[in-house]
């Protein structure tokens, strides 16, 4: 590792811990939530209290609001209570555990494990083909297709890919592109083939790629410690943006760029690329960009681990909560330590206002997050969660 990232070996560590059995750390999160309440009351917002469905959509008209949260964990049907990555795949749902895959379908869990032909019980990212239907799963411990009731596994040994822990995967037509820990790759499905892009063939800090994503007509990779790589398909050459104060502790320059190297997820929609850090969150339009965190926004943490986009709005996966945002107006769900009911924090024109929900996210600790029209799910560190639209 290059003097660089050294300094972020430790938020690397915690990465990996959360991926496998840290679950001590996160216990730790009902005070950092009472933190964030106590900014709120020095920043003289307002707080109102209600329990039903107008009084989320009275305080708000133009981002969506989802309520009636239903959850599961390892005691109603999932292998694990660790989820990692959720993915809406018509009538059901495919959630990546530490424990395997879980199939929800027809109001039933199945779970997939390695004694099932998967490469490993750690299911950490999941897509599936446009093209196909197939399944593609990133482990711990490979890629995993699995079609037609069956598996077949891809390491970097048997196949050539890049490298076996498989932090993301994207399908894009006949191609399937993961973000893994010695670069990306782009598997050719008809020939067979992968191609691997390094610090070596293109212009990457270091061979170790944390998320990928598609649009545009073009690949996002978020390069650990080298901000976002950008390959345009059609010409097949890279760009790469970077933090241009190279300022590793703080963003130096306001809206000069990407807020930290230290990337971990890319999502495009409407004309935007959303780019998520450790150290806050950015958007790009094409010529400027534009950088939040939680001091100046509705943003819950600056601690991102992945995020969605989708129809204008960001989801973001946060250590403190599920923060959404189309750019201005933000929403944030979080777990109310003290019983069963939700917070949800509306943040609109600088005013904060806290509501209480009826129901609640299973925990406030989110790794994954997928949503489609008025459906979201949530993927946690103590479970999964289904949320409902209440207003759009």
């Amino acid at each position: 590792m290059t003097k660089k990232t050294f300094k972020y070996l430790i938020i690397f560590i915690f990465t990996i811990v959360f991926l496998g059995a840290g679950y001590f750390l996160i216990n730790n999160l009902k005070s950092s939530n009472n933190l964030v309440k106590n900014e709120v009351n020095e920043n003289n917002t307002t707080f109102s209290v209600a329990d039903n469905k107008k009084d989320l959509e009275k305080n708000f008209e133009s981002m969506p609001i989802f309520g009636n949260w239903e959850s599961f964990t390892s005691e109603n049907g999932l292998p694990d209570d660790k989820t990692y990555c959720v993915r809406i795949d018509g009538e059901r749902i495919l959630v990546g555990t530490h424990g395997g895959l879980a199939v929800y379908e027809n109001k039933k869990w199945k779970t997939y494990t390695k004694e099932d032909g998967l490469a490993h019980n750690g299911v950490i990212s999941i897509d599936v083909s446009e093209l196909t239907g197939d399944v593609w799963l990133g482990t711990l411990g490979g890629l995993s297709r699995w079609s037609a009731g069956k598996f077949e596994n891809f390491t970097q040994l048997n196949s050539g890919m890049p490298n076996d822990l498989v932090y993301s995967v994207v399908c894009d037509g006949k191609d399937v592109w993961v973000a893994t820990g010695g670069g990306a790759g782009a598997y050719d499905t008809y020939t067979k083939k992968w191609q691997i892009f390094t610090e070596k063939n293109a212009p990457m800090h270091e061979p170790w790629t944390y998320g990928i994503s598609k649009g545009d007509g073009k690949i996002f990779i978020a390069a650990w410690g080298g901000g976002v790589i950008e390959y345009t398909k059609k010409t097949r050459t890279f760009r790469d943006y970077h933090d241009p104060d190279g300022n590793m502790e703080i963003d130096l320059f306001p809206d000069d760029g990407i807020v930290h190297d230290i990337t971990t997820g890319t999502s495009w929609s409407n004309g935007f690329l959303w780019v998520s850090t450790y150290f806050g969150l950015s958007r790009y339009d094409g010529v400027k960009w534009k950088g939040y965190f939680d001091h100046d926004s509705g943003l819950a943490s600056n601690f991102i681990n992945s995020l969605k986009a989708y129809r204008g709005v960001v989801f973001l996966c946060t250590d403190k909560g599920l923060s959404t945002t189309d750019g201005t107006n933000w929403v944030t769900y979080k777990r109310n330590d003290n019983n069963s009911k939700g917070k949800v924090f509306i943040t609109k024109e600088e005013k904060i206002t806290e509501t209480a929900s009826s129901s609640s996210i299973s925990h406030s600790f989110i790794i994954g997050v997928d949503v489609k029209d008025d459906i979201i799910w949530v993927a946690t560190s103590k479970g999964i969660s289904r949320g409902e639209l209440l207003k759009q």
